[in-house]
C-alpha cells in the first residue's frame, strides 16, 4: 500500500461517523478534532510518539493506519531491542520475521499486535528496535546507573526528573504492580523504566525520518517522565508530539484532559479480566 493510498483511506474513513465513543482530544484546549485535522498537525512534528494499551487491537490497527498515512519508511519500536530491526516483508510471515528479530510473542500476547506489525509490513514500513535488553535492564536494577551503556547513562544524568514527575512515575510503577511493589524496590524499578526510555529516545534521534515515530506503551510517551522528557534535553529545539491511545470510560473529565500528552485518542474498550487477579509480582 502506498503512503498516498494509506492517507486517502484514513481521510475517507474519518469522514464517516466515528465508532461509538471514539474521539481525539487536544489536551491543550480540551477540544475534539477529526483524524484529517490531527494528521495535518502531525506532519509538522519532528518526533511523534504513539502510545498504546498493550492488549488493545484497536490501538494497534489505528496506529498502523496513521503511520502509513504519514508516509515514513520506518518506525522505532519498544517491542524489539536496540540493534534489532525488522525490514518490510510479506504479511503472511510477519510473526516468523518478528521472532527472528527477537520479538517475544508470548510476552506481547501475539496475535494482539498483528494489526500493527502486519499493517506496517503491508505498507512496506520497517521496524527499528529501541528497547533496552533484559540483560542491561537487570544489570541496572542490580548495580545502578553505572551499569548502563555510557550513552544512556549520560542522557539520564543530564535529564533529572522534577519531584512531581518522579512521584507520578513511582505511583504508576506501584500501580502497575497492583500495589504490591515494596517501597525499597521502587528506585531500582524507576531506573529500569528511565533506562528503557533513554534507549528509545536515543534511538529516535538517530532516525532519518520526518517525523521520527516511536510506538510504545502509554507510560513511555508521557511528557512528564517518559521519552519526550528525554528528547527535550537531547533535541531542545525539536517539535515533540505524543499521543496516548486510551479507552472510553477512562476520561478524567468530560470536556478537558490534563493528562501529560499532546493528544489522547479514545477508542472502544477491549474486554479483559482484572490483571491484578492472582497477581504474583512477576512481570
Amino acid at each position: 500500500m502506498s503512503a498516498l493510498l494509506g492517507g486517502l483511506i484514513l481521510h475517507v474513513a474519518a469522514q464517516a461517523a466515528a465508532p461509538d465513543g471514539e474521539r481525539i482530544v487536544d489536551t491543550r484546549t480540551g477540544q475534539s478534532l477529526s483524524q484529517p485535522e490531527l494528521l495535518n498537525r502531525l506532519r509538522q512534528a519532528d518526533f511523534l510518539l504513539l502510545g498504546e494499551i498493550h492488549d488493545s487491537p484497536h490501538h494497534h490497527r489505528l496506529r498502523a493506519e496513521l503511520i502509513t498515512a504519514l508516509g515514513v519508511r520506518s518506525v522505532v519500536a519498544e517491542h524489539l531491542d536496540r540493534g534489532r530491526r525488522l525490514d518490510a516483508g510479506p504479511v503472511e510471515h510477519i510473526q516468523t520475521a518478528l521472532e527472528a528479530a527477537g520479538f517475544d510473542a508470548t510476552a506481547w500476547q501475539w496475535p494482539t499486535h498483528k494489526p500493527l506489525f502486519g499493517g506496517l509490513a503491508q505498507a512496506g514500513i520497517g521496524v527499528i528496535g529501541a528497547n533496552l535488553s533484559r540483560e542491561h535492564t537487570r544489570n541496572a536494577v542490580r548495580s545502578g546507573i553505572d551499569a548502563l551503556p555510557p550513552d544512556l547513562a549520560a542522557t539520564l544524568a543530564a535529564s533529572p526528573l522534577s519531584e512531581a514527575a518522579m512521584q507520578a512515575l513511582d505511583a504508576d510503577l506501584v500501580d502497575s504492580h497492583c500495589g504490591q511493589l515494596p517501597s525499597n524496590r521502587v528506585p531500582a524499578m524507576r531506573l529500569a523504566q528511565r533506562a528503557r526510555d533513554s534507549a528509545m529516545a536515543t534511538e529516535l534521534t538517530r532516525v532519518a525520518e520526518h517525523p521520527a515515530i516511536l510506538v510504545a506503551g502509554n507510560g513511555h510517551v508521557r511528557s512528564d517522565y517518559g521519552v519526550p522528557q528525554l528528547l527535550a534535553r537531547l533535541k531542545p529545539d525539536a517539535r515533540i508530539v505524543s499521543i496516548a491511545f486510551e479507552e472510553t470510560g477512562d476520561e478524567p473529565d468530560a470536556n478537558r484532559s490534563t493528562r501529560p500528552y499532546s493528544y489522547i485518542w479514545y477508542t472502544a474498550p477491549t474486554p479483559r479480566t482484572d490483571p491484578c487477579t492472582n497477581f504474583s509480582g512477576k512481570r
